[in-house]
């Protein structure tokens, strides 16, 4: 039976120590997986750190990922977060240049209705700083990219996610 591919998401602990990521992501790149995102940050122990992991795979491909991660020695803990109910949110910064003063009043319009905050502005250039699920960061996107077309420029920073209480 062939499974649909989807958006998975896996959380990690893992020992905070170097080579670390690097480890990881050759897990992945060894397999020909392919990682949509990745965060990775300490936590409140400075040994350990926490990675966020966000791949599209089928369920098959996904249960040896997960296999292989638990089998990693500096793999403290594996966590499928695909469907536990967790917050997750991922950065994303948007710049748009060339802006005429019309386009600048669209642009705030557009940045309000998506709840994006605007954190820097100057004459014709606009950056606005949005915290987001990744879907609404991709409808917020397609929404400028269809306003200002080629001037959008994105910086994406990958989701982070914390299981919910």
């Amino acid at each position: 039976m062939e499974s649909k591919l989807k958006k998975r998401s896996i959380s990690l602990f893992v020992e905070n120590e170097v080579g670390v990521l690097a480890y990881i992501s050759g897990l992945f790149s060894g397999k020909s997986y392919n990682v949509d995102s990745l965060t990775v940050g300490t936590t409140i122990d400075p040994t350990i750190s926490r990675m966020t992991i966000r791949v599209t795979s089928d369920d098959q491909t996904f249960e040896q990922i997960t296999k292989q991660l638990n089998r990693s020695v500096p793999v403290i803990r594996v966590m499928d977060f695909t469907e536990a109910d967790t917050f997750m949110k991922e950065l994303m910064y948007l710049k748009i240049t060339g802006c005429s003063d019309e386009e600048m009043k669209k642009a705030a319009k557009l940045a309000e209705e998506y709840d994006a905050k605007i954190i820097d502005c100057i004459s014709d250039s606009v950056l606005l700083e949005c915290v987001q699920t990744e879907e609404e960061n991709d409808e917020l996107l397609e929404r400028f990219k269809g306003e200002f077309e080629t001037r959008v420029e994105i910086v994406r920073g990958g989701s982070v996610a914390i299981e919910t209480l």
